[in-house]
């Protein structure tokens, strides 16, 4: 029987538990349905690799889904300057859009 994508990632992680790559995919594979296991691995990649500039628009949203505005906020705030600094333009656009959306939607709130 072929291992699932899940556990492929797992083996992958725990060949190399310090690969950005993996931790971000393992992140992305939870986050629909484990959200605190995917934001233990959102939270590693921010911590040990901070210039992994995809994890900042996933790890934001999900702060904010899980109701964690203030580190939403901040996640979204450091990787816009991340982005910037790496002069990843696609990135920052994206940042900007969800760093919008968040803020419209805590005025709301």
């Amino acid at each position: 029987m072929k291992p699932s994508r899940l556990e492929q990632l797992i083996g992958f992680w725990q060949e190399d538990p310090d690969d950005p790559f993996i931790l971000y995919a393992l992140a992305t594979e939870y986050r629909d349905s484990e959200p605190d296991k995917a934001l233990l691995f959102y939270q590693k990649l921010l911590d040990e690799h901070p210039n992994y500039v995809g994890t900042y628009y996933h790890a934001g949203k999900l702060f904010a889904q899980m109701g964690q505005a203030d580190k939403a906020d901040e996640t979204f705030r450091k990787g816009l300057s991340i982005s910037m600094q790496a002069g990843d333009g696609n990135a920052r656009r994206e940042l900007q859009n969800a760093y919008r959306e968040f803020m419209d939607e805590q005025e709301e709130n």
